[in-house]
């Protein structure tokens, strides 16, 4: 944003106080999330002027379905939702939400991966559907982040199948929160011992041969079920025999990758320009999955990494057109 006339000049060598004391706490608060040691590591920022009522900007370095509905009640203005198919639902008003809502995209970190549906030889199950129709009281060992979208993909791919999560939950199945990380040791160990039929799950590299080991193997989703899933707003993803040698084949399963970074369609145009510049500025800084600064010229093109399925707000279009990232 431009400053105001009301803005408070600087003095030269004199610091505006609001400046120094908001920098240092927003670089301590950087340098500790960088910390190997250090746990609390998701930020919420909010700006304002010194003094003002209210906190009219909140930035959220969110990572849930949750957060969607965090932007669009207006209690945060930007935020990032991992993965992106939950957002493409909100715009569409599919799954879980009743009507289209008005979210647009400002540029999507990348991030592939995938969502795998596995389970015990010793449970039988051999499809999704299965679990509907034998009315299977399956005890499914998830993370213990409880709003973390792996069970939000879990909810939505059982009622496209004809069954909720409630229903197993009513015939005697059971959500087990054990996972911090998803290779957590004690998850695996609930399914070496028989406390757990499923592991549920993103980020397969990290399980999937620890939980082939236990006796575990992946469930393809169904070309039907699949087709139900894209109409929605899911992408199909296949867990493939190329990465995951110990796999026999391919299986065929749903997509969980981007980290789109969004605001309200209706967001003030200088709000969502000036983030986009202050990103530009400082994309050398920010670590990703891959080598060297933020991949921002990647970032605003639809790509396996970068699922593009939502409009751009208008504001970020036209930036990164301006920077020639978009032709």
């Amino acid at each position: 944003m431009q400053p105001s006339e009301a803005a408070p000049v600087d003095h030269g060598r004199f610091a505006i106080p609001a400046v120094t004391r908001s920098r240092l706490m927003l670089e301590v608060a950087s340098e500790l999330v960088g910390e190997p040691k250090w746990t609390e590591r998701q930020a919420t920022i909010s700006l304002r002027e010194q003094g003002a009522e209210g906190w009219p900007l909140t930035l959220f370095a969110s990572d849930t379905p949750s957060a969607i509905d965090e932007v669009v009640q207006g209690r945060c203005q930007i935020a990032i939702v991992n993965p992106a198919s939950p957002l493409t639902l909100a715009h569409r008003g599919a799954g879980p939400f009743a009507k289209p809502l008005p979210v647009a995209l400002i540029t999507v970190i990348p991030s592939e991966d995938q969502m795998a549906f596995a389970v015990t030889e010793a449970s039988g199950i051999n499809s999704i559907e299965d679990i509907g129709r034998k009315r299977f009281p399956l005890r499914m060992a998830m993370r213990a982040q409880r709003d973390h979208a792996s069970l939000w993909f879990v909810d939505q791919v059982f009622r496209a199948a004809g069954f909720s999560l409630q229903d197993v939950i009513g015939w005697g199945g059971e959500v087990q929160y054990l996972a911090r990380i998803p290779q957590a040791p004690n998850r695996i160990e609930a399914i070496r011992n028989g406390r757990a039929d499923a592991i549920f799950d993103e980020a397969v590299n990290r399980w999937i041969y620890p939980a082939l080991e236990a006796g575990m193997r992946l469930l393809p989703l169904d070309a039907a079920l699949l087709a139900r899933l894209e109409a929605m707003g899911f992408r199909r993803g296949t867990v493939t025999h190329a990465d995951y040698p110990r796999l026999k084949e391919d299986v065929p399963s749903l997509d969980f990758s981007g980290w789109p970074v969004f605001t309200r369609m209706d967001a003030p145009d200088e709000l969502v320009a000036s983030f986009c510049a202050a990103l530009e500025r400082r994309k050398q800084l920010i670590p990703w999955q891959g080598e060297g600064p933020l991949p921002l010229e990647r970032m605003c093109c639809n790509a396996p990494d970068t699922p593009i399925d939502v409009p751009f707000h208008p504001a970020a279009e036209r930036f990164w057109r301006q920077q020639g990232y978009l032709s």
